[in-house]
This record gives structure tokens, C-alpha cells and sequence, in this order.
């Protein structure tokens, strides 16, 4: 006759086999996200820097303190 204790170890371990094909089952249906997207790096403040309205801005700043900026 079967023991309580060897029941539930068959149970165990019958219980684990079916949870691991679940979890490999479940893995292989996962899907691989793409890469998220990175801008490049440096381009920060270096592309208004030469617009036309950040110039006159510093230049403005320049005219109220009297200062020439040594820029363009």
C-alpha cells in the first residue's frame, strides 16, 4: 500500500514536469521586442545654436550688457 508522504511526492514531481513544459511553452511563444530607439549622440543644443532666432536672441542679451559676446 502507498504511503501518504509517497503520494504526495509523486504529486510533486509530476506537478513540476507539467509546470516546466508550461513555462517552456510559454517562452517560446514570447515575442522579442525591438531595440529602443536611441537618438545620436552630441547633437543637444549644437543644432539651434546656428538658427536664425537664437542668434538674435544672444546678440540682444550681448546689447544689454554691453558686451560683444566674441561670438560669430
Amino acid at each position: 500500500m502507498e504511503t501518504d508522504r509517497a503520494r504526495r511526492l509523486g504529486s510533486f514531481l509530476v506537478g513540476g514536469v507539467v509546470g516546466g513544459v508550461a513555462a517552456l511553452v510559454a517562452a517560446g511563444r514570447m515575442r522579442v521586442k525591438d531595440a529602443p530607439y536611441e537618438r545620436p549622440a552630441g547633437d543637444g543644443l549644437a543644432a539651434f545654436e546656428g538658427a536664425p532666432c537664437y542668434r538674435e536672441l544672444v546678440e540682444r542679451d550681448d546689447a544689454e550688457r554691453g558686451d560683444d559676446g566674441g561670438r560669430w
